[in-house]
């Protein structure tokens, strides 16, 4: 059997045929639709006469449009099928109207692979060929790559999209991440959502759906169903998803139409448009969800809707619980896919949802208390649905080498995880890559290597985490946590303003500029209080007032604010400004701290803060609750550093060196 990247090659060297019509970052282009276009031909290729001699005898009868593609189906055995008598082989024979050939080829098909190709706008693509006089040499180099599934199984199939892709996307130098996500990473997703499914792969003809709210070009879902054919064939698990990348979304429909891999036999489960404005499945729950949304992409164009929809949803809903920051929509995804869950009540045959969504760094800490993220963490967090987070290594992506993290978040955790968040280290389960493919530059070992793939054994760094993850032990690289631990009380610091009052002939001049109708009060104030510093704003302001009371005057609150403004600096040997039965709090010196859940907040103030700031006071009507889930803090090892003597006698080796050196050029 070839293995996926040979076959992949041989492609790329087709592509070589569009240089010059085409610059290399266009080439997906063409080689996309038409590597699916001869997937779908050689499919189809044992039960083409058997659909052409049902069209035949149907044509012009009652059955028409899906009726007769539902006949037609059929007669081909798939969900789709081709009533045209051409074939990649029969394209070869008219050079000369290969491009109208190729047309009528298309529109063969049933309407679910027409609507495909229209996403993929290959109509533009022909033509451009055809005018420059490529078109039949390309058709005829794709008639000799045998992609019938004897030869190239379904699972075989995906590699070759994930290979192509890849390459395209280095190519355009855009994010190959927003395609599709490596293979490893998704087997690891796939492993840690199924672990606890046992119903799942021991019972025969057990059923649930899965969605993809950014499916790309559908790696995840086919890696889901690929996992599950080996663990349960005989379970059923519908794969569902969306995508707004016209492209990605015609390569994933294609390719789950080819493995008949959907529900309803219409091609429906894979679906084109904005998962946030557009969602195909709208009111619908689903049993398992996995994602790996964009990092750090804005949602500016969708936040009318997706801001409606905040404010309009309840404080049970996760879309009740915040918003994100606008140029960072990842937690969005999270949202939408906890929005689709579906409830535990075993009663109804409901046993609720668990989903696995890959994450940057951001989202664990971003935004403080009472802002959008971190709101979004307490909802989740306080509403128990956040079982574990596993950190992956670095350079493990295409097309960004920063660290990544994969969340698991569910409504259905076990009894012993109730209450309790798992962080899992695999950042060092990582074995070089033979060669660099973008960013990535290594991957977690996925075992012992299968038929048709072309990789070397490897260590099962996979198995190992899952191991780490499912024993629920703390460790060196598995800790355990209350949720609580996560979350923390902000509270706002407060010092007293203490100000100097002193009057200048600038700062009287300025003032006066501003309010010359008071020249006569300050004038007598002048008189009255000098030109001395004063360190107490309290007296100072009693005997101004009694003043203007003596003369008669009335200022108004801004002429009063304007006074201190002008006249008045801070100074922290001053006496504290009294206000009510307190002291005015000063906004400069104002300071917060972050209180951990778990601690009485009295007894944190009283230990951490005033031995520090004794004249210092919380103003408690200002608390705010947040979480943040700081990784790294929790599995930093401390390095002590060396020893003076260890440097000195490195440094002394050093020059000894470098000396021995100069003597031999000199000498």
């Amino acid at each position: 059997m070839t293995s996926h990247s040979d076959l992949a090659n041989l492609i790329w060297q087709i592509a070589d045929l569009l240089r010059g019509p085409y610059r290399p970052p266009q080439y997906e282009r063409v080689m996309l639709p038409l590597v699916v276009l001869r997937r779908f031909d050689c499919v189809l290729t044992d039960s083409k006469q058997k659909v052409l001699a049902e069209f035949e005898r149907r044509k012009g009868g009652k059955f028409e449009d899906d009726a007769l593609d539902r006949i037609l189906n059929k007669a081909s055995g798939h969900r789709f099928h081709n009533r045209s008598p051409l074939d990649f082989q029969k394209l070869k024979g008219d050079p000369d109207y290969i491009h109208s050939h190729l047309i009528s080829y298309i529109n063969g098909f049933s309407a679910n692979v027409r609507r495909i190709f229209d996403y993929f706008e290959f109509g533009n693509e022909i033509e451009r060929m055809r005018e420059a006089n490529i078109l039949y040499l390309v058709v005829k180099e794709f008639c000799d790559v045998d992609l019938h599934p004897r030869a190239v199984p379904n699972e075989q199939m995906g590699l070759v999209f994930e290979n192509l892709i890849r390459r395209f996307n280095e190519l355009a130098n855009e994010t190959a991440g927003d395609h599709f996500t490596p293979r490893e990473v998704i087997h690891l997703m796939v492993d840690l959502l199924f672990m606890e499914a046992n119903d799942l792969l021991t019972k025969e003809q057990f059923t649930v759906r899965m969605l993809d709210p950014a499916c790309g070009t559908g790696g995840m879902l086919a890696a889901a169903q690929a996992y599950m054919r080996r663990h349960n064939p005989a379970a059923n698990l519908y794969v569902y998803g969306q995508d707004y990348n016209k492209r990605a979304f015609a390569t994933a429909a294609s390719d789950m139409l080819m493995k008949e891999v959907d529900h309803n036999g219409a091609g429906e489960n894979i679906q084109f448009g904005d998962s946030f404005i557009d969602d195909k499945f709208d009111g619908q729950q689903f049993d398992y969800f996995i994602a790996n949304p964009p990092f750090g992409v804005d949602w500016k164009k969708q936040q009318k809707e997706i801001v409606r929809r905040h404010e309009k949803a309840g404080q049970d809903d996760p879309w009740g619980a915040g918003l994100p920051r606008v140029n960072d929509g990842s937690l969005l995804f999270l949202q939408h896919m906890m929005s689709k869950f579906e409830d535990v009540d075993p009663k109804a045959q409901k046993y609720g949802s668990r989903a696995a969504i890959v994450f940057s760094g951001s989202p664990l800490f971003t935004g403080g208390a009472g802002g959008g993220e971190s709101e979004i963490r307490r909802w989740i967090i306080e509403r128990d649905r956040l079982e574990a987070i596993v950190a992956l290594p670095e350079q493990m992506f295409y097309n960004t080498g920063i660290g990544t993290y994969i969340w698991i978040v569910t409504n259905r955790k076990a009894k012993e995880r109730k209450g309790k968040i798992q962080l899992v280290d695999a950042r060092e389960s990582w074995i070089p890559m033979r060669r660099s493919q973008g960013d990535k530059r290594r991957k977690i070992g996925e075992g012992k290597a299968l038929e048709g793939d072309d990789r070397a054994d490897e260590p099962d760094q996979i198995a190992d985490i899952v191991r780490l993850y499912g024993r629920f032990q703390a460790n060196e690289k598995s800790k355990l946590f209350d949720n609580e631990d996560f979350g923390y009380t902000r509270v706002t610091v407060e010092r007293p303003l203490k100000l100097r009052y002193q009057m200048t002939l600038e700062d009287k001049a300025r003032f006066l500029d501003a309010v010359p109708h008071l020249l006569d009060d300050i004038q007598a104030i002048d008189k009255a209080l000098g030109r001395e510093p004063h360190c107490d704003w309290n007296a100072v302001w009693a005997s101004i007032q009694k003043l203007l009371k003596k003369l008669g005057s009335r200022w108004k609150v801004p002429e009063e604010k304007l006074f201190r403004t002008v006249f008045t600096v801070r100074d922290a040997a001053a006496t504290p400004v009294k206000k009510g039965s307190g002291f005015e709090a000063d906004a400069d010196v104002r300071d917060f701290e972050n209180v951990p859940l778990k601690d009485d907040i009295d007894t944190y103030f009283t230990r951490e803060v005033l031995p520090h700031v004794p004249d210092a006071w919380m103003d408690r009507a200002k608390d705010k609750v947040g979480y943040e889930i700081n990784f790294n803090r929790h599995f930093y090892k401390f390095t002590p550093p060396r020893k003076l003597a260890e440097i000195d006698a490195d440094l002394k080796k050093a020059e000894d060196e470098i000396l021995r050196l100069l003597r031999e050029v000199t000498e």
